[in-house]
């Protein structure tokens, strides 16, 4: 079983990387925030693996973090949710924002995700409730979001809806956040619509 692939990243798609160990090239699929964040064709890539078989095929998975590789393996234990709609999933909400979203019963935001209906979101917040509250590292506030928290995912999703990808809006977001923290949701908007625009 393959856990972790080390070496120079070949080529990346949004939904896949390939990674050449010593000569041999991995085809590894990845959600997008480990897309955006592994860095660009001939760096140096570190990935946490997942492997899955099955009776035609052997699938690597790719993850940055450990929290990814965690909520995935959590995710493709849920009946009908297979490896490819868990990294959609993940590519559709950051994996600490998903388990604040389950942990609220928040179904509306798993909704927005691509590929995911109601049924699929209810079933979500009702098998992983309890097993992603495990996942939380000390100091990362679980209960009810603070003002700044509902104020940045409210920013965050109006990006989406213009169009730009969630790790982008994100890390826009957190730039025009960060200058400023006395901020309405439309001065906040228009200076992460100005971070990006640079």
């Amino acid at each position: 079983m393959i856990a972790l692939l080390r070496g120079r990243l070949v080529d990346k798609q949004p939904n896949r990387v390939l990674v050449d160990v010593q000569g041999v090239g991995y085809d590894v699929h990845v959600p997008l925030s480990t897309y955006y964040d592994v860095g660009e064709a001939g760096a140096d890539v570190a990935l946490r693996i997942h492997t899955h078989v099955r009776e035609d095929a052997l699938q690597l998975y790719g993850f940055l973090t450990v929290l990814e590789q965690q909520v995935f393996e959590r995710l493709i234990a849920i009946s009908g949710i297979g490896p490819r709609l868990a990294v959609a999933v993940l590519s559709g909400i950051d994996a600490r924002d998903l388990i604040g979203a389950v942990q609220r019963g928040d179904v509306a935001r798993l909704t927005g995700i691509p590929g995911i209906g109601r049924k699929s979101a209810e079933r979500i917040v009702l098998e992983l409730k309890d097993r992603l509250a495990q996942l939380t590292t000390p100091g990362e506030v679980t209960g009810p979001e603070s003002e700044g928290d509902r104020l940045r995912g409210d920013v965050v999703s109006a990006l989406q809806n213009l169009g730009y990808h969630r790790p982008a809006a994100e890390k826009a977001v957190d730039a025009a956040l960060g200058q400023d923290g006395d901020r309405t949701f439309e001065t906040a908007l228009r200076s992460a619509l100005r971070e990006l625009v640079r």
